[in-house]
């Protein structure tokens, strides 16, 4: 009977390292009932989100010296110049700058304090460009992790496994990623929402379960809520303004 079980170990690691699917290394993890098979999972995907941000890494090197080559560095330290200037302008003690969310103007007199009013963002002039500067920083952050795929501020958040991506990026030992259901959104934004205020001091600008009612979340409100947490991760010194984000 020993040697049997053992065989069956064996056979269950080739199984599992031979997987490069997230999404079915978390559906095993759910069925698994043995904390024996949930450990060797957990650690099959924490080896797999390992091995793809290590291949992502090198496939950003080789776009960042085609990007060099290409003579790009202008338009890419102008966009920089745009999204360092938001947070230092947050801190400034007199009267709100144009890049200051609206909601965050208005004061914070609830956890839906943008969800439960029309969003509006309040734009400087270049607005175009420290929007896609923040939308390309969220999706280097997230890029190592699988089932995240950030095209939009809009979408790209709908099942609110993108902010739990972002939050578990500089909070690493807050919450098991790897755990974590794209068929659950209300339980994953939730998740995202309280540990970024636990630990970043992001206000809980967006509502749950006004996400979880929308077809698709409202692009300003996601897109104000990120600003925010940015600025947060800014204060806190985890994100350095004279670096890209």
């Amino acid at each position: 009977m020993e040697s049997k079980n053992e065989e069956s170990a064996s056979l269950t690691h080739e199984k599992l390292a031979s997987i490069e699917d997230e999404e079915v290394l978390n559906k095993m993890l759910d069925s698994a009932a043995d904390f024996e098979e949930r450990r060797m999972i957990r650690a099959a995907l924490r080896d797999l989100l390992k091995k793809k941000r290590e291949k992502r890494e090198k496939e950003r090197g080789v776009r960042r010296q085609d990007l060099n080559k290409g003579g790009t560095g202008g338009a890419v330290s102008i966009g920089r110049a745009s999204m360092n200037q938001q947070p230092s302008t947050n801190k400034s003690p007199g009267q709100p700058s144009s890049s200051t969310p609206m909601s965050r103007r208005a004061g914070r007199t609830g956890p839906a304090a943008v969800s439960t009013q029309k969003c509006f963002s309040a734009e400087p002039p270049n607005a175009k460009n420290v929007k896609q500067m923040l939308l390309d920083w969220c999706r280097a952050k997230t890029e190592p992790y699988e089932g995240v795929d950030i095209q939009n501020f809009s979408s790209s958040w709908k099942d609110g496994i993108a902010f739990c991506a972002l939050v578990h990026r500089f909070f690493p030992d807050a919450f098991e990623y790897s755990t974590l259901n794209p068929y659950k959104p209300r339980d994953n934004f939730e998740l995202a929402f309280s540990t970024a205020e636990r630990l970043a001091g992001c206000p809980p600008l967006l509502d749950a379960d006004d996400l979880v009612r929308m077809k698709e979340p409202d692009w300003k409100c996601v897109y104000t809520y990120i600003q925010e947490f940015y600025r947060c991760l800014v204060e806190k010194g985890l994100v350095k303004t004279k670096q890209r984000p």
